[in-house]
């Protein structure tokens, strides 16, 4: 009975430490994919619909962020 009971912390303590690394590597690639896919995608819609005026600032921040975070 002990020994059962002492699976079953186990099991549950190993299953929590496997949900929260697979949410942080869910996380992590949906950053990536929206900063490699999905923001050069609006930035490209955004000059072909005629909004430079939006879509220059934006690259702009962009920029400056990955210049800050790269260092």
């Amino acid at each position: 009975m002990m020994l059962t009971v002492l699976f079953l912390i186990a099991l549950i303590w190993f299953l929590w430490k496997v949900i929260v690394l697979a949410v942080k590597a869910t996380w992590g690639l949906a950053k990536i994919g929206f900063y490699v896919i999905f923001f050069p995608i609006v930035l490209v819609g955004l000059v072909v619909g005629g909004l430079v005026y939006i879509a220059l600032p934006l690259a702009i921040i962009g920029g400056i962020i990955a210049l800050v975070v790269s260092k």
